[in-house]
């Protein structure tokens, strides 16, 4: 029979929201988190709960305490998911965190791959608009290689994502928004790993070859279910991070 989903108890809850500001960058590396007391204020929960949701995070190797310094943010290699930056932009106006920088590695309308004319729906063969972003992060190097592709005639509406310049911090997807009147609704992403192509490895700084490199392939849709986004995102094999956290029922 199906059920209604149990939440996450408060404090995981709590947990979680600390979670994702340190992975979206809003929380760096020896930033100070609030206290147990203003955790407790803030989110109108009994001082144990906040007491608790920070020890989660300690167990997890994401904030340290040290006498007399309060609780900050531990440097954490991990990387940053779509998620991630949608949220972040929400909350901040700007995706890219401070620690991030993006180069522009190429924009036009390419030979659309078997998996990305699939996606979209396309007749094969097919051709798509492509646009690929290199991000990097201070004192790590590069850390993502990122690819996105939409349907040849959304060049019409959407113009920008054929120029190699940057969309000014608001993403290709809030770009896309903006300028065909449709919402973003919901994502889906399917993980893999697989090995680096030379070019990925070469671009990604990576010394070891063959070497592994996680694969995101990111699916945009809109209210009404249609695809605003294709995307690809490949990560070297020193910032993979997978985390989920759900409740177990009886």
């Amino acid at each position: 029979m199906p059920e209604i989903k149990v939440a996450l108890p408060k404090y995981l809850q709590i947990a979680g929201h600390i979670r994702d500001q340190i992975l979206r960058g809003d929380l760096q590396p020896g930033d100070e988190v609030d206290s147990e007391r203003k955790i407790a204020e803030s989110w109108k929960v009994a001082r144990p709960t906040a007491t608790r949701a920070l020890e989660t995070l300690r167990r997890e190797g994401l904030l340290e305490s040290q006498q007399g310094s309060g609780t900050r943010v531990r440097d954490v290699r991990a990387h940053r998911r779509a998620s991630h930056r949608y949220h972040r932009y929400r909350a901040q106006g700007a995706q890219y965190a401070p620690d991030e920088s993006m180069e522009i590695l190429g924009v036009g309308i390419v030979d659309a791959p078997d998996h990305v004319a699939e996606a979209l729906s396309l007749a094969r063969p097919a051709q798509a608009m492509s646009r690929r972003r290199l991000i990097s992060r201070e004192g790590t190097g590069p850390v993502e290689i990122a690819t996105s592709w939409w349907p040849v005639a959304l060049s019409e509406q959407a113009p920008r994502l054929l120029d190699p310049t940057s969309l000014g911090g608001i993403g290709s997807v809030r770009y896309v928004e903006s300028t065909t009147g449709r919402t973003a609704s919901y994502a889906r992403d399917r993980v893999s790993a697989r090995l680096a192509t030379s070019q990925e490895a070469e671009l990604l700084h990576l010394e070891a070859v063959p070497a592994a490199v996680l694969a995101y392939r990111h699916t945009v849709y809109d209210s009404a279910d249609q695809i605003l986004e294709y995307a690809e995102s490949i990560y070297p094999p020193d910032v993979w991070s997978i985390e989920q956290e759900y409740p177990i029922e009886g």
